[in-house]
């Protein structure tokens, strides 16, 4: 079987709606131990100028759970068996908040094969624009995937 043609730099991979909602807000402050009471308070985020209660610094990874992971996979020509995350990086512009609907569009950034220790690695760099209602890029969040070479029997 040929294996799918590699997306060039650029390509949208996925296109996802989020919408930030402050039950999930209030979940994700509490898996992460969060204190600062504006996740959960929104008197406390107005009091700090937001219009409602702000989203932890990792809710945008809630996306994942609205992706078709295995699709994106396919399409990346990847063999799940053998991918781990390298790296992920997060920039905001500003805080998501409850309320907000994001349009979240991943895209390549690059895609190159290097040797490693372990043998030969494909790196995947892919990044995500949330952009709210108005248009606007709130956050960016970059991505590196490694699949690992095949082990030799």
């Amino acid at each position: 079987m040929t294996p799918p043609p590699q997306p060039e730099p650029g390509s949208i991979v996925d296109d996802v709606v989020l919408d930030v909602e402050a039950g999930k807000i209030r979940e994700f402050a509490r898996a992460t131990r969060a204190e600062d009471a504006a996740h959960v308070d929104d008197e406390a985020a107005a009091d700090r100028g937001h219009p409602a209660r702000i989203a932890t610094l990792t809710h945008s990874i809630a996306v994942g759970h609205l992706r078709d992971q295995a699709g994106f996979v396919e399409r990346l020509g990847l063999d799940i068996r053998r991918v781990v995350v390298g790296e992920v990086s997060w920039r905001y512009e500003r805080p998501l908040v409850a309320g907000d609907r994001l349009q979240a569009t991943r895209r390549v950034v690059s895609d190159v094969s290097r040797d490693g220790s372990s043998g030969r690695l494909r790196l995947v760099t892919l990044e995500t624009e949330f952009a709210d209602q108005a248009g606007a890029v709130v956050a960016t969040v970059r991505e590196v995937l490694v699949e690992r070479g095949e082990r030799q029997a």
